[in-house]
């Protein structure tokens, strides 16, 4: 095995007909062997999130039935009941491997709120930073069908926004599914898989017929949206079968296997012209000389003491223009904290913060994840 992984930020989706080996219940074999590979690449050097389904199917198992309850309150029934059966195993297989991992259930109201969204980051990035793996699913309990807006419908899409929340390297989206084929094997045998995609055209989302397991929300289409998307962002896709005996490590280090989509775009040229592009600024932090240093030289946050003065107004998660006294723009981020609450901590110590504003989202006013710098000088040089 190779001593480190190709990719270094990875999302990896685990379909319910995958966790439940096509059972009616979750198949802890399944899981454990997953589990191990996670572990293995970790030690690769691997940051990974996982969006795991299967809760609805656990709460199924777990309660048999319930003529009681139909619809939306039972699908919140089977959610909560699952959600809970669902991390215990996960942390049961993973603390073999000395692994610590955390819960995290998001609502599409959560990315597309500009707080939301940051706190979802920020919480997903700092489980990473602290080598603790993310375990995220749709909240289901509160994100049903009636309330518009508030369902991803589905965790192959989940999983895309999750990656490009993190700014992933790869995604790979595991199921029993082998990859894209050019018709259904299931009913085609002259099907034949196609092992690399460079352009998510009509022609591809043509072959992307409705091939979802008896549990599962999610077909072929859904992961082939899901691929657009993430692609989209610069992230690397792969759609393969989980059955495959170390198919994610394989795929963490590089391997072709099941259905590989090109990103269509770099991810970071993607995600630097939209924090610099201007479009979307609010307002401007001038720093001193040492700050301006910290984030050009040895990419470090921006912390309040760092702040001279401000210019413009803007709520928590806005971007902001990162500029030195003279009024050199060198770079952009997301705001941690709102005009009115910086307006207080400039020039002040981290420590102070919740003691001068009332209320604290972390010591950092621009977090480096959330920054893109112009042009950074190694050492005082370029």
């Amino acid at each position: 095995m190779d001593t480190e992984a190709t990719y270094k930020r990875i999302v990896l989706k685990f379909g319910t007909s995958l966790l439940t080996g096509g059972s009616d219940c979750l198949n802890r074999e399944m899981m454990a062997d997953l589990v191990g590979q996670v572990a293995a690449v970790r030690a690769l050097g691997a940051e990974i999130v996982i969006v795991s389904s299967g809760a609805v199917a656990a709460g199924r198992h777990a309660l048999k039935s319930n003529a009681a309850l139909k619809g939306v309150p039972l699908r919140q029934v089977l959610a909560a009941v699952g959600q809970a059966r669902l991390m215990q195993i996960y942390e049961e297989l993973f603390e073999k491997h000395d692994v610590i991992v955390a819960q995290a259930l998001l609502t599409r109201e959560d990315m597309t709120s500009r707080t939301g969204y940051l706190n979802a980051r920020n919480t997903l990035m700092s489980l990473m930073d602290t080598g603790i793996i993310g375990v995220v699913n749709e909240n289901d309990v509160v994100a049903v069908d009636e309330l518009e807006g508030l369902r991803f419908g589905d965790n192959d899409n989940l999983s895309a926004m999750v990656a490009n929340l993190v700014d992933a390297d790869l995604l790979v989206i595991l199921s029993d599914i082998d990859g894209l084929y050019t018709a259904d094997p299931r009913s085609n045998p002259e099907a034949r898989l196609i092992p690399i995609v460079h352009d998510i055209d009509a022609a591809v989302i043509g072959m992307a017929g409705n091939t979802a397991g008896k549990l599962g929300t999610g077909g072929m289409a859904t992961k082939i949206e899901a691929a657009r998307l993430a692609t989209s962002c610069g992230i690397t896709v792969a759609i393969a079968n989980g059955r495959e005996k170390d198919i994610i490590v394989r795929l963490a280090q590089g391997a072709l296997a099941g259905t590989r989509f090109v990103p269509s775009s770099s991810k970071l040229e993607s995600r630097a012209r939209w924090l610099l592009s201007g479009l979307s600024t609010r307002g401007k932090l001038i720093l001193d000389n040492g700050a301006a240093n910290a984030l050009t030289e040895q990419n470090k946050s921006l912390l309040p003491s760092g702040i001279k003065s401000l210019e413009g107004t803007w709520e928590r998660g806005d971007i902001v223009d990162l500029c030195t006294e003279s009024g050199e723009k060198l770079g952009s981020g997301i705001a941690n904290y709102a005009f009115s609450d910086v307006s207080r901590l400039k020039g002040r110590h981290s420590r102070e913060i919740a003691s001068l504003v009332n209320h604290a989202y972390g010591a950092e006013i621009v977090h480096r994840n959330n920054m893109a710098i112009i042009h950074r000088r190694i050492n005082g040089i370029g």
